[in-house]
């Protein structure tokens, strides 16, 4: 929910409330993004959907829109310790690609950390590294912060 909130509104409902609000977009019909499984068990979480869904990206004056082109967003990601370094953000990524493109986007954005040059990479690898990204075919398009361009994939 923290994309999808102003940061006082997830402060405010922080632990159960987001996750009833989180619960309530599902029971929609609105897919909030992809999972992944290993035997049976999910291991990973990418969240994808159209840019409007995630209002703070306008706020930020780094994630800005670049341009009033439709787009999707990848914001984040969680992977289960177990399985970190393995490939998993790669497949979800792929699976995130294939899942807006099949709902009919052509561009996607994700705004990855560039580890090498972060403070604290550990804390702000959550949208992904730019390494992966980039192995992907997306592009650098604007980078308003050292550590996180915008990266778009086009379809």
């Amino acid at each position: 929910m923290y994309w999808r909130l102003k940061r006082k509104e997830f402060q405010k409902q922080y632990g159960e409330a987001n996750k009833r609000a989180m619960k309530k977009i599902i029971k929609s019909g609105e897919v909030p993004g992809i999972l992944a499984y290993f035997e049976g068990r999910p291991v990973g979480w990418c969240s994808v959907a159209p840019r409007e869904a995630f209002p703070v990206l306008d706020r930020s004056p780094k994630l800005k829109r670049i341009d009033d082109k439709p787009v999707w967003s990848i914001v984040c990601f969680f992977v289960s310790k177990p399985f970190r370094r393995k490939g998993v953000t790669k497949a979800l990524t792929q699976a995130a690609i294939k899942y807006a493109k099949g709902k009919g986007a052509k561009i996607i954005e994700a705004y990855p950390i560039i580890p090498e040059d972060s403070k604290n990479p550990a804390l702000e690898m959550y949208t992904g590294i730019i390494t992966t990204f980039k192995k992907l075919g997306f592009k650098e398009v604007i980078r308003r912060s050292k550590i996180r361009p915008i990266t778009r994939y086009y379809i």
